[in-house]
């Protein structure tokens, strides 16, 4: 008979969850709340451990761990635009995991998994976290070397007259636009995804002729930023002063914020560009 220790149960699986629903919502270029995908997990944990209590085996069955998987990618991504995509990629890294556990199972002749199919293994916890440790560095590293995005992603937030616009920005250290008045950095962003914030004269299309009417009406919060791109020798955007930009709850103040009338990324998963700030 196999005894089965409810802490060291829910450990193990808190934190195979957490780095699933980690890489799952890098891949997918989701904003990372930290507290929300631990929230995510600890839910997958529990479910986990309750399968082993008396008169709970019920919860094996596989409609419950879809639905299990499902609440986890509600819990650590719910409310984001592309939720879809992520609990897609969480089941599929889900299954990856389960290949390579079975792969080590069969190649080390011990078991890694209980009957319904749960991680666990009866090591000593402190090599057990030190392994953890040393994947999630290893998942960070992957990710950041070989993502889609070529860069890490981060939560922006900008502030325009009287409105405030939360959006995913990819964070480029390839991306160098500043301002030429101060040489503070530029951020550009998705026209789209500022349309509640825009005053009626900016047209991202027509940045010169939006620039006039800006100073028609008395006001200096637009400029034109010049810039270099592939294709482009020398073009310009049309730029707005904001009254303050946040990453990651780091407030930067009023920089400007250069509007771009094409996405900036075909798949969606940022709508702005920071340099390294």
């Amino acid at each position: 008979m196999t005894v089965v220790y409810i802490d060291l149960l829910f450990l193990l699986n808190l934190i195979a969850n957490y780095l699933l629903l980690l890489a799952a919502g890098r891949m997918a270029g989701a904003a990372l709340a930290r507290w929300r995908i631990g929230l995510g997990a600890a839910a997958g944990a529990l479910y986990a451990a309750l399968i082993f209590l008396p008169g709970l085996a019920w919860l094996a069955a596989w409609p419950c761990k879809l639905a299990s998987g499902v609440l986890m990618a509600l819990a650590a991504y719910g409310g984001e635009r592309y939720l879809l995509r992520v609990t897609v990629l969480f089941f599929g890294a889900s299954a990856a995991l389960a290949g390579v556990v079975l792969g080590l199972e069969l190649l080390g002749n011990a078991s890694l998994t209980l009957e319904h199919g749960v991680f666990y293994t009866p090591i000593d916890v402190r090599l057990l976290l030190l392994s953890f440790v040393a994947c999630y560095f290893v998942l960070s590293l992957f990710f950041r070397r070989v993502g889609r995005h070529g860069g890490e992603l981060a939560q922006l937030k900008i502030v325009l007259g009287e409105k405030t616009v939360d959006m995913t920005a990819l964070r480029d250290t390839g991306h160098t636009l500043t301002d030429p008045a101060d040489n503070r950095p530029v951020v550009v962003a998705y026209c789209h995804a500022l349309a509640g914030a825009l005053p009626d004269w900016a047209d991202p299309g027509n940045p010169v002729q939006s620039v006039e009417r800006c100073h028609a009406i008395g006001s200096r919060q637009a400029r034109l930023v010049p810039y270099r791109a592939v294709g482009v020798e020398c073009g310009m955007l049309l730029a707005l002063r904001s009254r303050q930009v946040t990453v990651d709850g780091r407030p930067l103040g009023r920089l400007l914020v250069a509007l771009s009338p094409t996405p900036l990324d075909d798949g969606g998963g940022y709508q702005a560009l920071i340099g390294g700030i």
